[in-house]
């Protein structure tokens, strides 16, 4: 039973959003800047961007640097945290790969009248 207050449920809340895991992912080659990750993740706008980075920073998954420079600079950086989640983010990939096509036909052979 995946009560309100049980660990598992917490997980499944953190990767359950699409954007937190298409993030983390795209964060696990090094630190990267807000237009690039945009750039690389494709169909996400900057605010849901924007957002998704502050859930993650405040989930302890994901750090940001800001840099005194002119224009001003910031990146984003996984965490030791965040980076144990890519083995699981991984494994999910996996699976869709291996099983999208019987996912899609399951959705083509539903009969909503039953």
């Amino acid at each position: 039973m995946f009560l309100a207050d049980c660990q598992a449920r917490l997980a499944f809340d953190l990767i359950g959003n699409t954007w937190n895991a298409v993030v983390i992912w795209s964060l696990r080659h090094g630190p990267r800047r807000p237009g690039r990750l945009q750039e690389e993740i494709g169909g996400i706008s900057a605010k849901v961007l924007t957002e998704t980075l502050r859930r993650l920073e405040f989930n302890g998954l994901v750090t940001r640097h800001a840099y005194a420079e002119a224009p001003p600079r910031v990146e984003y950086e996984l965490t030791d945290l965040g980076r144990t989640l890519l083995g699981p983010i991984g494994a999910f990939g996996e699976w869709a790969f291996a099983h999208a096509d019987e996912v899609m036909a399951a959705q083509d052979r539903w009969d909503p009248t039953g």
